[in-house]
């Protein structure tokens, strides 16, 4: 193996018509080696295996195999190549096969991987993109969180949510946009089925009037292309990275605090990249480059409407044994009778109250809610009332019942006792003389 510089200095020799012995004997190397370094056929720097290539021998059928099928697993074809001789271990197998670059490129299946791209141009205050990302809680279940992130300056805020179907989504929107001051004229999302007819471009009728609502155009993404919107996909990294893996939360509302303030603090802090964000003649204090912060300040947001979009939640629950209901850390009373029932919660977004409804779709009783996670326990008079009846009802003054003394079989069980003993028909006795008498006799015969 002859090293680059030598590499380089052969060439240069060669194109002043050096011969290839001449050039040999000046680096002091077999000519041979020296005619393959300038032919292309070895690399300099790379030292050439003394032992043969054991995939050589499958080069072809590798290819005819991926000819018929690009994504085939290598797995599957260490299976076909053993039977046909080959003797190393799949290991030896994967990485000569990855080596080799035998597996073709699929520009269907490898997103931005492996193709050219051009950056996207962000206006400052035209977009704001979404996403969903949902990881194990450790108080239990899944936790959904929503992220929307101004695609100028990279500021993201987001909200957790019990659940991501659309009511919750529109909830979740709404507290984001209200932490960010105000919204943007387009919201690009990827095809939630929340948000997007599945299989079209179109927005799904029961959420267009909730963008008609705010003033926002929806833009899906492209099926299967991520970077469109690349940067609230780098803002779920980043929190993820930064935040949820560090988090000491042990509730919803203990970790919604935790996130609103370390975007306020550690996301808002970052530095971004000097350029096209940049204006000219600007230092930022002195750093040359600004923070999330310094650019989102300058972004033209639109104003919110003063409520949010009034989409109803509704959730089932328990019922219970001291006849109430959970609800966002709080429990709501229910009449007595209903211990361990189903029934549903309906809750309008923007009102301040709360139904409970039977499961016929009969409402039982209304609450006004209590902020959420302070652990009450609200119940209405009418409820305190007659809970209370039922548990002083059940309450007695009658002696406790000795249960330590003797109680021998009654009348009645003595009685039951000779009735199932007459039916196992008459006693069986046993002559213990007749057994003795035949054994001195067995004796005697011997």
């Amino acid at each position: 193996m002859i090293s680059r510089g030598e590499d380089v200095e052969a060439e240069a020799l060669k194109k002043r018509g050096w011969s290839i012995s001449a050039i040999a004997r000046h680096l002091g190397r077999d000519p041979k080696t020296v005619r393959a370094y300038l032919n292309g056929e070895r690399q300099a720097g790379v030292r050439k295996s003394s032992k043969p290539d054991p995939l050589e021998p499958y080069a072809a059928y590798l290819k005819a195999r991926f000819t018929d099928n690009c994504h085939i697993w290598a797995s599957a074809l260490y299976d076909e190549v053993v039977p046909l001789g080959y003797r190393e271990s799949y290991v030896s197998f994967a990485r000569q096969l990855r080596l080799a670059e035998l597996r073709p490129h699929c520009e269907a299946c490898a997103g931005v991987r492996g193709r050219e791209y051009a950056d996207i141009e962000h206006p400052p205050g035209k977009e704001i993109q979404w996403d969903w990302f949902e990881r194990q809680a450790p108080w239990g279940g899944k936790a959904h969180i929503l992220l929307g992130s101004l695609s100028h300056s990279g500021k993201f805020r987001g909200q957790l949510a019990e659940s991501e179907d659309q009511p919750h989504l529109i909830e979740a929107m709404d507290a984001v946009l209200r932490k960010m001051g105000g919204t943007t004229g387009v919201w690009r999302t990827d095809r939630l089925s929340t948000v997007i007819v599945p299989g079209t471009r179109d927005v799904q009728a029961s959420f267009a009037p909730v963008a008609k609502h705010y003033g926002a155009i929806v833009e899906p993404c492209p099926p299967r292309r991520g970077n469109r919107k690349g940067v609230v996909e780098a803002a779920v990294r980043f929190s993820c990275g930064r935040w949820w893996r560090t988090m000491t939360a042990t509730t919803p509302e203990q970790a919604q605090l935790n996130l609103d303030r370390f975007c306020e603090t550690i996301a808002d802090q970052r530095l971004r990249a000097p350029g096209k964000l940049v204006e000219p003649g600007e230092d930022y204090g002195g750093r040359g480059w600004p923070t999330v912060a310094e650019l989102a300040a300058k972004e033209p947001l639109l104003a919110l409407p003063a409520c949010g979009y009034p989409a109803t939640l509704e959730k089932l629950v328990t019922v219970g044994d001291n006849c109430s209901v959970a609800f966002r850390g709080n429990r709501y009373s229910v009449a007595p009778g209903l211990r361990g029932s189903e029934l549903a919660l309906r809750h309008r977004l923007g009102s301040t109250t709360l139904e409970i409804v039977s499961p016929a779709g009969l409402l039982l009783t209304t609450h006004d809610l209590a902020p959420a996670g302070m652990g009450r326990i609200v119940r209405s008079p009418e409820h305190k009332d007659a809970l209370e009846a039922v548990v002083l009802g059940s309450f007695t003054t009658a002696k406790p019942c000795d249960r330590k003394g003797n109680f021998p079989p009654g009348p009645d069980a003595r009685a039951e006792a000779e009735r199932l003993l007459a039916t196992l028909g008459p006693e069986v006795g046993i002559d213990l003389d007749s057994y003795a008498r035949l054994a001195e006799t067995m004796v005697g015969n011997e």
